[in-house]
């Protein structure tokens, strides 16, 4: 690190992107950027957008979501220009000053294509001096110091992201996302309620407010009763059945695809792998989810499942830990670089 350089670990989320930075910078919002409606609109804002939670609960913006499963949307011109401005957004909140060498890493699910790895680069090309972008569970990983014989399921809301780490970089092979992830659930839980209670108006922030405060899979604690509104009257539903189905439904897939990576390890390293599988990102805080996967692949023998002590930064911290250790010119050895 050179006594200029700004160093900066993006988690580059679908809901959240968390940012930290050399300087102490710590922040975290919704990855979301609002646009009015109309003038009116721009007049109340006082600006023509808003990013992460300065766009969150003003009616009058259309929300844009630019992440979808993970990755940048492909769909046009407006998309790629919310990404940027998603990202400025970002690297802003780092706080650079003038006559630093401002180098990012950046964190992407863990199959992401080259080509998607390439547009985020070209977006921060003139936003950075240096970036490289690499496997978000890969960094979580790094920032643990559990490099070898270990196994990261980092979920998140557009993937599930499970990465083998032998002592090297990880290859393809080496990992994997799943696209049933936390939005996927949110969008069962939506369809399951409305079933059970028709009259109830949701919106999609309301069912994930709802997830985060009440996610669990296996047998649940107490009944989940929440308060909705039918016809604009408070009403008390029970919602604990709906709740457990939509949170298990991704359990399958974690369990298929961890059990093909374990495969992957040398049979010798198998044992140490099984005692060192990690829960990273927001899905982590599902109620009984280690323990459900650690029920799931029982059969392999003796294994323990543990979860990251800070879901919201594991993974830029990781970015950070490695920016830190590695100087920039080596970058392009790590991950795709601009």
């Amino acid at each position: 690190m050179e006594k200029h350089d700004l160093l900066i670990g993006i988690d580059l989320g679908t809901s959240r992107t968390s940012v930290v930075s050399s300087r102490g910078a710590r922040v975290t919002f919704d990855s979301v950027v609002g646009f009015p409606r109309d003038v009116i609109g721009v007049r109340l804002l006082g600006s023509t957008y808003a990013v992460g939670d300065e766009a969150i609960d003003k009616n009058y913006l259309d929300l844009h979501y630019p992440l979808e499963d993970g990755v940048l949307k492909e769909s046009g011109d407006h998309d790629q220009d919310t990404a940027r401005k998603l990202l400025e957004y970002a690297i802003a909140r780092a706080e650079p000053n003038e006559g630093e060498r401002v180098c990012a890493i950046i964190g992407v699910p863990a199959d992401a294509s080259g080509v998607n790895q390439s547009r985020v680069l070209e977006l921060v090309r003139d936003m950075v001096d240096v970036a490289m972008v690499t496997s978000e569970p890969f960094l979580v990983a790094f920032g643990l110091e559990k490099l070898i014989n270990s196994i990261v399921i980092d979920v998140g809301a557009g993937t599930v992201d499970i990465c083998g780490l032998k002592g090297g970089i990880p290859r393809s092979d080496d990992q994997t996302s799943i696209t049933k992830a936390g939005d996927f659930i949110d969008g069962l839980l939506t369809k399951a309620i409305s079933s059970r209670y028709p009259g109830a108006k949701l919106t999609k922030r309301l069912v994930k407010e709802i997830k985060e405060a009440h996610a669990f899979v296996g047998k649940p604690e107490q009944p989940v009763e929440v308060t909705l509104r039918e016809g604009g009257k408070p009403v008390v539903v029970d919602i604990t059945e709906e709740v457990r189905m939509a949170c298990e439904s991704i359990v399958p897939e974690i369990l298929e695809y961890t059990e093909k990576l374990i495969a992957g390890f040398d049979p010798m390293d198998q044992p140490e792998a099984l005692q060192n599988i990690i829960l990273a990102g927001g899905g982590s805080k599902i109620a009984g989810l280690a323990q459900v996967v650690a029920n799931g692949l029982s059969d392999y023998g003796d294994i323990n499942v543990s979860c990251v002590k800070d879901v919201v930064y594991a993974g830029c911290d990781g970015a950070l830990k490695l920016a830190r250790e590695l100087p920039p010119e080596y970058w392009s050895q790590i991950g795709a670089t601009t």
